[in-house]
């Protein structure tokens, strides 16, 4: 039923919708205010419900001396419009968690770093990886949900790459959540992964990512006259 109604909602066009919003702001909330206006059902991310944990594994000869770490996102913010097939999604890089003992068990990360390798780990996220005063937002434009896989633009470290996200994807009048696993490179989006000691501790370029996002049906008010 939910397959069937998912199709119903990729289908189905209301009269005069807007036109998808082009590059920009990850969240257009009047362009969104727009299309339920014309009728379509428009959804707000729920942060409370939603997660995205990126794993990173390390490598170089001293591997053994180095810890692996989970990176997580719970402040991710935007807007889906299903029947239009469309969403627009975004958080700051500044506000992501480093090594949360739960994720970390649930990424099969033994090995609980010291608070002093927690900082350490984020300083060195923050800064000369992914520089963030530079690029302080990560944007995900979703163009569209063909044969389980979300076709994403995504805007990293300055530079934008399409990809093919394997999803679970579950719609009703209340809700809608996505969910999936996936594999991306530092380095497709010009980020150079962290290493020390030309390379003899460092981490993987290949990150493990996966994701949970919820959004909640969003019934915007009408304008003040």
């Amino acid at each position: 039923m939910k397959r069937a109604l998912l199709l119903l909602l990729l289908l189905s066009a209301c009269a005069g919708p807007p036109a998808p919003p082009g590059p920009g702001p990850a969240a257009d909330p009047d362009w969104y205010r727009t299309a339920a206006a014309s009728g379509a059902a428009v959804y707000m991310v729920d942060p409370e419900a939603s997660l995205v944990a990126v794993t990173v594994r390390r490598a170089g000869l001293m591997a053994r001396l180095g810890h692996d770490h989970v990176v997580a996102v719970r402040t991710l913010a935007g807007h889906v419009a299903p029947g239009l097939g469309r969403a627009d999604l975004a958080f700051r890089v500044d506000q992501m968690s480093v090594d949360e003992p739960q994720l970390l068990g649930e990424a099969g990360v033994a090995r609980q770093p010291s608070p002093q390798a927690v900082e350490g780990t984020r300083k060195n996220m923050l800064g000369p990886v992914l520089e963030a005063q530079r690029y302080p937002l990560v944007k995900l434009q979703v163009q569209g949900l063909a044969g389980g896989q979300l076709r994403v633009d995504v805007t990293l470290h300055g530079a934008t790459r399409r990809l093919a996200l394997p999803a679970t994807v579950q719609v009703d009048a209340g809700q809608v959540s996505a969910s999936g696993r996936a594999k991306l490179k530092q380095t497709d989006f010009g980020v150079t992964p962290f290493s020390v000691g030309g390379g003899l501790l460092a981490v993987q370029d290949e990150l493990e990512v996966r994701y949970q996002i919820v959004a909640r049906r969003w019934e915007p008010l009408a304008p003040t006259p």
